[in-house]
């Protein structure tokens, strides 16, 4: 027996050590790249033979829903390691369970340790007593996303030097924002240090197609105009709120819930995003009213991908519990009914189905939205590669 890479992940290999982050795009091999590198460097194995000379225990923090899929073990599978060797996989919210593991090797999927909270400082412990690397499809947005990774390298004692060294905070602002970096240059080349990268030339091609949906423009004058919810008439306390209310009045639309049935009647088989109950509710009746099987994914209900005895199905995935985690191959479509307001999820909801295995040469991506201010102001964010922030968000 053996285990095959493909040429990219062949290349990654022998570039990663201790404290890497292997960066590869949603669906480039990450995990399986992962496993090789374990097996070849830290037990001195071979792909070949799958023989190796030492024995190390194995710790893999990953997602909930990864490690409840098993999806890890069925990575593991045909690397046929030793049962001498303890595999663990485990969530993110249990990472501070093994804190006092010693000479283990980590593998931390999916980048997590942005900030400074409980999953950070037990991240820093792990790594004080194992080795380690670290798995993300986006590694970091600005260089304080580094930090904790620089410090678990080496590079920095801890948060205050970076700080010190690199930081500069607006002095008007009334919480701490940064306001320039200094010595990016040194920064730069230890990114570089422990950054490898992936690329690889994708089998499929991918199709993004907005669809716009018309919208109540007297409901949403109203609380552009009065500043108050159009369903309560209460005042917001806050832009976020307010923000929350136009997008029920566009997302709420009919002419939105038209298009979303055309494209489930041309497509039998179709994964859905969204963000809200109020829009579960809506996607529900749906597919009550075309009578096709729907499944759901979000913090209440973890429902299977439907399974081949159904030649129509409509899987209705919440961003924030699903947007990461899982793969399918039996299905080329997906439809962001909302839009979510982070770059990063969005990019980790597309890659679902955009997989390295998908029998599939065609992608199709399928965003609904209007023409109001929200969305587009949400949308423009989502192109520059940013998320859309509330609090920024003009009436003018």
């Amino acid at each position: 027996m053996s285990v095959e890479l493909y040429e990219h992940q062949k290349l990654a290999v022998p570039k990663l050590k201790n404290g890497s982050i292997l960066c590869g795009g949603v669906g480039s091999g990450k995990s399986r790249t992962a496993l090789a590198y374990f097996l070849e460097k830290e037990l001195d194995g071979s792909l070949e033979t799958l023989k190796v000379k030492k024995h190390k225990d194995l710790y893999i923090i990953t997602t909930a829903r990864k490690r409840d899929t098993n999806e890890w073990l069925d990575e593991c599978t045909p690397f046929e390691f030793p049962k001498e060797i303890n595999i663990v996989i485990d969530s993110w919210n249990n990472i501070r369970k093994y804190t006092n593991v010693c000479n283990a090797f980590f593998i931390f999927d999916e980048q997590r340790v942005v900030g400074y909270g409980a999953w950070t400082k037990a991240f820093l412990q792990i790594t004080k007593k194992n080795r380690w690397i670290l798995l993300s499809a986006t590694p970091g947005d600005t260089w304080s996303d580094y930090i904790p990774v620089f410090i678990a390298n080496g590079f920095y004692k801890n948060k205050t030097e970076f700080v010190r060294r690199h930081i500069v905070y607006n002095r008007f602002s009334k919480f701490p924002k940064v306001d320039r970096y200094l010595d990016t240059g040194r920064l730069m080349k230890l990114r570089k240090d422990i950054l490898v990268n992936m690329k690889f030339m994708k089998p499929t091609q991918v199709h993004h197609k907005t669809l716009i949906a018309k919208y109540d423009t007297a409901a949403y004058s109203y609380v552009t105009t009065e500043r108050k919810n159009y369903y309560t008439k209460e005042p917001f306390k806050n832009m976020g709120a307010l923000c929350l209310n136009l997008r029920q009045i566009v997302n709420s639309d009919q002419d939105r819930v038209a298009l979303l049935r055309m494209l489930i009647l041309q497509n039998p088989k179709v994964i859905v995003f969204y963000n809200f109950d109020y829009e579960l509710e809506i996607l529900r009746e749906l597919g009550k009213e075309l009578e096709i099987k729907t499944a759901e994914w979000n913090g209440h209900i973890h429902e299977p991908i439907p399974d081949e005895k159904y030649s129509e199905w409509m899987y209705l995935v919440q961003y924030t519990a699903g947007a990461e985690g899982w793969n399918c191959i039996e299905t080329n479509v997906i439809i962001f009914y909302s839009q979510n307001y982070s770059y990063k999820i969005m990019t980790q909801a597309a890659g679902r189905i955009d997989r390295l295995n998908t029998p599939f040469s065609d992608l199709y991506y399928y965003h609904l939205r209007s023409n109001s201010s929200i969305d587009i102001s949400i949308m423009r964010a989502l192109r520059k590669k940013k998320n859309f922030n509330a609090s920024g968000f003009s009436l003018d």
